[in-house]
C-alpha cells in the first residue's frame, strides 16, 4: 500500500489598514534631556521610548512606590485597616527630625492613622511616615528594605536593591527607570481602590498642608499620578502617568536639571506620546482568521482562530502600510483537536518590531476511516484533491 502524506507551505496575507499589533515600537527617535527615560503604553506593554532604561540609578523619592506598594498588600489582604493607628517611635523621629528632607512632621510618641500615613507618603513625600510604616511592617526599617527588595524581585524588577523605606541616599539604594515604570503598571493594575490617592494634589496634617509635588498634575490633561523624587546625586526625577480616553502612558524620567525642566520635559514627552502613537484592535481571542485544508479528514477545510487578543500601539503613520500574514503548513494532518496550535499570525509595518501570534484550530476534525483515506488518496492521485 501506497503510503500519501504531502504537506505544503500555505501563506495567507490580509493587507490592514487601521489595524495590527507590536510589543516594541521603533519609532523616529526624540530627544530627551533626561540621563535615564522609559515611556510605555500601559494597556500593550509597548515601550515608545527608552534611553538608559536599564542603568543602575539613584531612586530618590521615587523609591516611595515600593513601600506603598507593599502598605496596599496589606490593606487589600485585610492584615491592616486604613483606620489602625501607627506609634512614631523616638527612632523615626530622631533620624528625621533634622535631616532635611520631605517630611510629614509626624511629632515623637504620638500615632497615625495608615490612613494619614499613606497620603503623606504619597503627597507630601513624608519620609518619617515611610519609616513609621516599615517599623510597623517589618519591626525596623532594615527588615522592611530587605522585604521590599524580595518583594521586587517578584514583581519583576530585577536590578532594585532597597536599603530604606524613603529613598534616603544610601550607596546601594539603587533601581532603573525599566524597573519603576514595571512597578507603575502594577500600581495602577493591582490597586485601583488606592491608586486616586495619587491624583490629589493636597494634604494636610497637624495643621500642615501641602501640595502634591507631580508637575504633570497641574499641568497636563488626564494627569493622575504617581510619584516625584530629587536627590543631588539623582537630580530630578518622575514616575509619572496619563489616562486619555482608553489609552494610558506610563513614564519614567531620571537625572534632569531642575523641577522647571522636569516640569517641562515630562509634558513634553507625554503630548509626543499621545501625539505620534495610538492603539489599534484587530483580533479578539476565538476570532476566526483563516480556514486551512484539511488532509484525511471528515471535514475539507478547519477554522483558524485568534489565540489571544491582538492589540497594538504603533506609530499612527504606521498603520496604512500594515500587514497580517496566517502562516501555516496544509493541508492540515487530520485527525485535529479544537484549541490545537496549527500556525501563526505575523503582523508587520513600518517602524513596528514583527509580532507573532499562535493561530488555533477552532474545531474538532476527526481522521477518516481506512476506505474514506483509501478514497482520498485515489482521488489525490487522480485529480489532485486534498480532501
Amino acid at each position: 500500500m501506497t503510503s500519501f502524506n504531502f504537506r505544503r507551505p500555505l501563506m495567507a496575507a490580509f493587507a490592514l489598514i487601521l489595524m495590527g499589533t507590536a510589543s516594541a515600537v521603533r519609532a523616529e527617535s526624540i530627544e530627551t534631556s533626561a540621563k535615564q527615560a522609559i515611556l510605555l503604553d500601559y494597556k500593550t506593554g509597548t515601550v515608545l521610548l527608552e534611553k538608559n532604561a536599564d542603568e543602575l540609578m539613584v531612586p530618590s523619592s521615587m523609591s516611595k512606590l515600593m513601600t506603598a506598594y507593599l502598605v496596599f498588600e496589606k490593606l487589600k489582604e485585610g492584615s491592616w485597616k486604613l483606620s489602625d493607628q501607627l506609634p512614631v517611635s523616638e527612632t523615626v523621629w530622631k533620624k528625621h527630625v533634622k535631616s532635611g528632607g520631605s517630611l510629614m512632621f509626624l511629632p515623637i510618641g504620638s500615632t497615625a492613622s495608615v490612613d494619614d500615613l499613606i497620603h503623606g507618603v504619597i503627597i507630601q513625600s513624608g519620609n518619617d511616615a515611610c519609616s513609621v510604616l516599615a517599623e510597623a511592617y517589618a519591626g525596623n526599617e532594615e527588615a522592611f528594605a530587605e522585604e521590599a527588595t524580595r518583594r521586587a524581585r517578584q514583581l519583576g524588577m530585577r536590578n532594585s536593591t532597597f536599603k530604606n523605606a524613603s529613598g534616603w541616599p544610601e550607596p546601594e539604594h539603587l533601581t532603573t527607570a525599566h524597573d519603576l515604570s514595571i512597578l507603575a503598571r502594577r500600581l495602577i493594575s493591582d490597586f485601583p481602590e488606592y491608586f486616586p490617592i495619587y491624583s490629589q494634589r493636597e494634604f494636610m496634617f497637624n495643621g500642615i498642608k501641602q501640595g502634591n509635588r507631580n508637575p504633570l498634575l497641574y499641568a497636563v490633561s488626564g494627569a493622575d499620578g504617581l510619584k516625584t523624587g530629587h536627590t543631588e546625586a539623582a537630580g530630578y526625577g518622575l514616575v509619572g502617568t496619563v489616562k486619555r480616553g482608553d489609552r494610558r502612558v506610563i513614564m519614567v524620567l531620571n537625572g534632569m536639571k531642575s523641577m522647571k525642566e522636569r516640569a517641562e520635559e515630562s509634558a513634553r514627552l507625554i503630548e509626543w506620546a499621545f501625539r505620534e502613537f495610538e492603539n489599534y484592535s484587530l483580533f479578539k481571542a476565538g476570532d476566526v482568521v483563516a480556514d486551512a485544508d484539511v488532509w484525511l479528514g471528515d471535514a475539507l477545510t478547519v477554522p483558524l482562530v485568534a489565540g489571544d487578543k491582538l492589540e497594538a500601539t504603533m506609530p499612527r503613520k504606521s498603520r496604512r502600510e500594515m500587514k497580517v500574514t496566517a502562516v501555516y503548513t496544509g493541508p492540515i494532518a487530520a485527525p485535529i483537536k479544537k484549541g490545537q496550535p496549527v500556525g501563526k499570525l505575523v503582523i508587520t509595518a513600518p517602524g513596528v518590531s514583527t509580532v507573532e501570534m499562535p493561530l488555533l484550530a477552532g474545531a474538532d476534525v476527526n481522521k477518516l476511516g481506512f476506505m474514506g483515506r483509501m478514497s482520498a488518496a485515489l482521488k489525490s492521485i487522480l485529480w489532485g484533491s486534498k480532501g
